[in-house]
């Protein structure tokens, strides 16, 4: 079976050792990942699903607020996504969100951020390593506690924003035990899911494998839908 083709997107100081890690746990669960960041070619065309990866703070202009605390922004990077999230919202194009991906999904269906989660949520100390440190709670009846199940789930949330007001057609799909929203997902077909944390550095975990494998199958639907064969039946992404 053809593998579907999935635009990652990455930024351009680090994306040569992030946009491999990605690709990695896109090959291993049956995709295959094609590098896209400012200045880069990026068309929705040419792909079967998007990952928005994570980086920089996002602008808060481009959710009507102004920069109330220190950040380090990439304006190029967030114009390009920006669009990229909003055509894929409305293409019903599968995407998965990155920390900032998560972040930037949420902006482009009109939500908010907290730009110091920190200061929200004083009692979610911050995490400053890949590893699997914070303690999140999967929300019932979503689409990732099909995926992952709804027991608690450790991960390496390492972003310094975090989800305020939940973008249209959005909900929440999982928190941390200090409230603070770690994951978001679109109320309707296509597969749409944002995470706070970095799955691709949790390659060896089967729950975090399965995000991109639920990616990876609804690109794969996608595809096959562009294409009118019979590859992937809705029977087969319901198990998702």
């Amino acid at each position: 079976m053809t593998r579907p083709v999935i635009g990652v997107t990455t930024s351009n100081r680090s994306g040569w050792r992030v946009f491999p890690i990605i690709n990695l746990n896109l090959w291993v669960t049956g995709g295959r990942g094609l590098r896209w960041g400012a200045g880069r070619p990026a068309d929705l065309d040419a792909v079967d699903g998007i990952v928005i990866g994570g980086g920089d703070d996002i602008s808060p202009e481009l959710y009507g607020m102004d920069i109330k605390t220190t950040a380090r922004l990439d304006p190029a990077r967030d114009a390009l996504e920006h669009e990229l999230a909003q055509d894929a919202l409305s293409r019903h194009i599968p995407v998965l969100g990155i920390c900032r991906g998560a972040q930037m999904l949420n902006v482009a269906a009109g939500g908010s951020l907290h730009q110091d989660a920190w200061t929200v949520y004083p009692d979610a100390k911050p995490i400053t390593t890949v590893m699997p440190k914070r303690k999140v709670q999967i929300c019932d009846k979503t689409r990732l506690s099909f995926i992952a199940g709804t027991d608690t789930m450790r991960v390496n949330a390492l972003h310094s924003q975090s989800v305020d007001r939940v973008g249209q057609g959005m909900r929440i799909a999982a928190q941390d035990s200090a409230g603070m929203v770690q994951a978001i997902e679109g109320v309707t077909d296509p597969f749409t899911l944002g995470v706070q944390w970095h799955p691709e550095y949790l390659i060896y975990a089967k729950r975090q494998r399965a995000l991109f494998r639920a990616l990876v199958v609804a690109a794969r639907a996608r595809a096959a839908q562009r294409l009118q064969t019979p590859e992937v039946t809705q029977d087969a992404l319901a198990s998702f």
